[in-house]
């Protein structure tokens, strides 16, 4: 019998290409799914992966993609759609015979989410489980990676400042490289997760201010947490053109963190791959350069 094969959808984008190549590295064959062929797919195939152009909202196109696949991790963006992709990907992996997949939810999934994509997210929950493909499901807090987003990240840079309507709220960063060692950990042996939720944080919760000052310390320079109302953080993100699907959500979520849903430490992570996450202060020393310039982050 050969290696089994892996199938990551959002494979360029933060979890998806870190699972990518901790499969990769392991020795497994991992298929790719991408929107469109770029240098972002390009470096992808010349680790090893195998490259499959596709759309979760094409039935015929993803069971393509999940033929001979023995696991698949499932992420979708914040946009309408979520649960039509996820109904056609359980149809498609329980006809491909997939014998596991871990789908990328959110912490404030429930049923009485304001949030229209997090009570979506809650919803393509539950169709996973009825499906009867054995599925677990991770819902984490907000990632480290929200400091490199254009909009933080440019307030960090240019104003010494992280302006976020968050209150006085906490929550430990989970940065993407480590949901990755998790999310390839249960593809690789998913028995003893099938039918789980996983709550995922990162090593130390934090408020906003607490945040800062992990940056602050590892910029070398003061950086302050300013926070603002949500009507002037939903002004800010329709300036920036944000649809207004997001838009909706993050102001939604933002309200949820000010009550503490994002709240929490790491239960998960360090006991099931071996080793904890990093924390705010290691995420940025790892990604110090991307605070010296005035250049975009994608």
């Amino acid at each position: 019998m050969g290696k089994p094969k892996f199938l990551i959808t959002g494979a360029t984008g933060d979890t998806g290409r870190n699972a990518t190549h901790k499969l990769l590295e392991q020795g497994f064959d991992v298929r790719a799914l991408v929107h469109k062929e770029d240098e972002r797919s390009a470096r992808l195939s010349a680790a090893g992966a195998e490259i499959v152009v596709g759309d979760l909202l094409d039935l015929d196109q993803i069971r393509s993609a999940l033929d001979g696949v023995a696991a698949a991790y499932f992420v979708f963006p914040i946009q309408p759609g979520l649960i039509e992709a996820t109904v056609y990907f359980a149809q498609a992996a329980k006809e491909a015979g997939v014998s596991a997949v871990v789908n990328m939810s959110q912490i404030s999934a429930r049923r009485e989410s304001r949030s229209h994509a997090a009570r979506d997210h809650w919803i393509a929950e539950r169709v996973f489980d009825w499906s009867g493909v054995p599925v677990t499901h991770l819902r984490p807090t907000f990632f480290a990676e929200w400091l490199l987003y254009p909009g933080n990240r440019n307030t960090i840079v240019e104003r010494g400042v992280i302006e976020m309507p968050l209150g006085d709220g906490r929550h430990a960063p989970i940065a993407a490289e480590d949901q990755a060692r998790l999310i390839a950990k249960i593809l690789t042996k998913p028995e003893p997760h099938a039918g789980k939720t996983y709550s995922l944080h990162g090593p130390i919760e934090m408020n906003q201010a607490g945040i800062a000052a992990a940056v602050s310390e590892m910029l070398g320079r003061k950086i302050t947490y300013q926070p603002i109302t949500i009507p002037q953080y939903r002004k800010r993100l329709e300036r920036a053109g944000r649809p207004a699907f997001l838009t909706q959500h993050l102001c939604e979520v933002a309200l949820d963190y000010q009550n503490g849903m994002f709240s929490g430490e790491d239960e998960v992570i360090a006991e099931v791959t071996g080793r904890a996450p990093m924390s705010v202060h290691e995420f940025v020393r790892q990604h110090q350069e991307a605070f010296k310039s005035n250049d975009a982050v994608a």
